[in-house]
């Protein structure tokens, strides 16, 4: 039995999204005449209460057309230091928008309203770039799937009207925080001023993503995806598996939290085990004691079918999914408590 547990990316089509896709009405979207492609960029828009919605191929893209729509050459974008716009990007922001980032210690990759007001460079001071955007990531990747507190994200909204700064919600796994917290999506439209969805993580989709705003900023970022090389054809193929995701594999999200929680409890009672962060969705980080070999543990556990990925640091990660099925999960507690290490 295999059990790869490296990210919620490895997940495959279900039947019934096999099947969406075999039937979608499909056109050329380049021309915008793929129905499938219109309709779920129209469910997505109204689902976030925002104006309108463009279909990605990758989070990465939507990423970087935001962040090209919010600001200019020379500028500055605020976000904390395990964002994956400044991590697992590629090093786009300063590649395609010549802009720099200024790095936030936040709590697991979560920043404050404060941290933000701290780092917003004077707009009068020539000598420094221009505080121009302020990215948040919900939930946080390097920071173990923790979500924000929407109340935190009222107040830095509040810090960037005062300063007259853009926000950007880097929401590659926000499905999973909106139902870890109930947190209603029309808000957080309310909020941000651009937000990306990933439908190719934990709601098990091939390929796909939106980003999501004003008809301004859509009309615009039109034109940055087809400089970066997004312009698709018959993707209504995708975006009808997105639409049979929206509607079916959103509430299973919360079986992949029970089996990170569960992980996480396994782990805490493991004695080679040093520390786990606290689960708040479908990622899990330990670390072993000091001493021990992450290499080593890794190799070990592929030897009974398990794969998982380090992060760096003495880090390692867990990712539940879809696809990481109850047989699996028992199977996979039982090698966690038989191996000694």
């Amino acid at each position: 039995m295999e059990i790869n547990l490296i990210s919620d990316t490895v997940t495959r089509p279900s039947e019934g999204m096999l099947q969406a896709m075999l039937v979608a009405q499909v056109g050329d979207d380049v021309f915008k005449e793929d129905h499938a492609v219109n309709q779920l960029e129209e469910t997505v828009a109204a689902l976030f209460g925002m104006e309108k919605a463009l279909f990605f191929p990758s989070g990465t893209m939507a990423n970087q057309t935001a962040i090209k729509l919010h600001t200019q050459p020379g500028d500055q974008l605020i976000c904390d230091h395990y964002a994956h716009v400044y991590n697992y990007e590629g090093g786009g922001v300063s590649f395609n928008s010549g802009v720099s980032c200024k790095l936030i210690e936040g709590d697991r990759g979560r920043i404050n309203a404060s941290q933000v007001l701290a780092s917003i460079n004077p707009p009068d001071f020539y000598h420094s770039p221009k505080t121009r955007l302020v990215c948040l990531e919900n939930t946080t990747n390097k920071g173990g799937g923790a979500c924000y507190d929407f109340e935190e994200i009222k107040k830095i909204k509040e810090v960037c009207l005062e300063h007259d700064l853009s926000l950007h919600l880097d929401g590659a796994r926000l499905w999973n925080a909106l139902e870890a917290t109930n947190d209603d999506p029309v808000a957080y439209g309310h909020i941000f001023d651009t937000i990306s969805v990933c439908f190719s993580k934990g709601l098990g989709c091939p390929v796909g993503s939106m980003l999501i705003g004003s008809e301004k900023a859509m009309e615009s970022a039109l034109r940055i995806r087809k400089v970066l090389g997004g312009g698709m054809r018959q993707a209504g193929y995708l975006a009808a598996a997105a639409s049979y995701a929206l509607e079916h594999h959103r509430k299973p999200l919360v079986e992949d939290h029970k089996k990170a929680k569960e992980i996480e409890h396994v782990l805490q009672g493991l004695e080679f085990v040093s520390k786990v962060e606290s689960v708040s969705t479908n990622i899990v980080i330990f670390s072993l004691n000091e001493g021990l070999d992450d290499n080593q543990f890794i190799a070990n556990l592929a030897t009974h079918g398990v794969r998982l990925i380090q992060l760096g640091k003495g880090k390692i990660r867990i990712v539940t999914h879809r696809d990481y099925t109850l047989e699996h999960h028992n199977h996979f507690i039982r090698i966690l408590k038989s191996i000694s290490f």
